[in-house]
């Protein structure tokens, strides 16, 4: 975190911030047994990996690749760098040592030309190819045909079959896109978290840690999807370089689970943070009902509970503010754009108080739809409005047909009713 802090305060681009990153580490050690960044500017994407020298070594060895135009890639957890060009500094810098250093420590023998970093520094094994490479892979998935030759790398059952660094997608994305690649239970894969017991009757894909467990001395795992519960905040960075740096850049920000949460635009100009939105109101342990964590975790966890009929009135109003801000970015752009012109400063201000209202927005409609949910679903049961009353009309639809035949499967004659008829 303070490396990428720091690299933000002193770099102008992607290459710059490599620069910063790489020289810190030489210059102060990092003590890091490894990690993936993402770096990008309005012309730019590069991805880097980095992962220190250990106990008794300063510094790390990383190796950083420029994304081409046109194309994705993902991380998750694991690096991914394999074989990488030694003499192309257009499109990738590298440690000086980075070979060197592995051969010295044993970790590789051959040729340079044949080096693969991620072999050497973070060998493949099944947790990393299935809590971590299948993440990437179901992003792929979402966005390029063909990806099921990669399942059982994903699967972890194939660790040979490895998947490209990045992949060219079938179109064109959009913001909205890539908001919603984000979102993902490995729905409509052989992964589906939605479809398994852990899935409980509701269709619910959360399954609460720890990741592995033990039964009768056997290790057993939960998927780990994309979008998980105990996600903080995510992110989509958006930068055009058709536009000034003041206008052209937006962080659409959202907090708790991605597959819940409403990535509202914050312009990266802006002097001031959305008040729900800002540290300090409330944390881990304070709750805060003018804090969206604390708004967007209830909605969420709240629907845990009753998954696949809560998720149907959530999305809707998700995507009825989404879309709305996306649709209002070309009216946002051409009066900042037009200030920006007379004055900067007041670009800025317009750019501030537009983020600010967005994010107020968005915070009191989601406690709206708490209000609602909680309404609608308590006690288990689904409460629908009758027109001109004041009284609703109240479905009690239980379980669903499979959950209780496999309740009767588990439990076989407790739960039968005694009696005439059976009934």
């Amino acid at each position: 975190g303070s490396m990428m802090y720091i690299a933000l305060q002193r770099a102008k681009n992607s290459r710059e911030a490599i620069k910063v990153m790489t020289q810190l580490v030489e210059d102060y050690g990092y003590c890091s047994s490894g990690e993936s960044f993402s770096l990008s500017d309005p012309n730019e994407v590069w991805i880097m990996e980095m992962i220190g020298k250990g106990v008794g070594n300063k510094g790390a060895v990383w190796v950083a690749q420029r994304i081409p135009d046109g194309y994705v890639s993902g991380h998750a957890n694991q690096s991914r760098i394999t074989n990488f060009p030694l003499n192309d500094t257009m499109n990738c810098y590298y440690s000086k040592d980075v070979i060197s250093f592995a051969k010295s420590k044993g970790y590789f023998k051959g040729n340079d030309a044949e080096f693969s970093f991620c072999d050497a520094y973070a060998p493949l094994d099944f947790d990393a190819a299935r809590f971590c490479e299948a993440r990437v892979w179901s992003l792929f998935n979402k966005v390029s045909g063909g990806m099921n030759k990669y399942l059982d790398y994903a699967k972890g059952e194939n660790l040979k079959n490895k998947m490209p660094l990045w992949v060219k997608p079938d179109k064109k994305l959009s913001v909205y896109d890539v908001m919603n690649a984000m979102r993902d239970h490995y729905q409509g894969t052989a992964l589906d978290m939605t479809k398994d017991w852990g899935a409980g009757p509701y269709s619910c894909p959360v399954r609460w840690r720890p990741l592995t467990f033990k039964v009768e001395g056997k290790t057993y795992f939960n998927e780990r999807a994309i979008s998980t519960q105990q996600t903080g905040f995510s992110f989509v960075a958006q930068s055009r370089s058709n536009l000034p740096d003041v206008v052209g850049g937006i962080i659409w920000f959202g907090v708790d689970d991605n597959y819940t949460t409403v990535y509202s635009p914050v312009y990266t100009s802006i002097t001031q943070v959305p008040s729900n939105f800002a540290v300090g109101n409330g944390d881990m342990m304070v709750f805060s009902d003018s804090s969206a964590f604390w708004i967007f975790n209830q909605v969420s966890n709240f629907a845990y509970t009753r998954y696949k009929d809560m998720i149907k009135d959530i999305q809707p109003v998700q995507k009825e503010l989404e879309t709305g801000y996306i649709y209002n970015t070309e009216a946002v752009d051409k009066a900042a754009l037009e200030l920006y012109n007379q004055d900067p400063q007041k670009a800025r201000e317009y750019l501030t108080e537009y983020s600010l209202t967005a994010g107020k927005n968005t915070f009191n409609r989601w406690k709206q739809l708490y209000g609602f949910l909680f309404t609608k679903y308590m006690d288990g049961n689904i409460k629908l409005p009758v027109e001109g009353s004041r009284v609703p009309k109240v479905t009690q639809p239980g379980y669903g047909e499979d959950w209780y035949k496999e309740l009767v499967k588990e439990t076989g004659e407790r739960y039968k009713a005694k009696g005439e008829g059976g009934h």
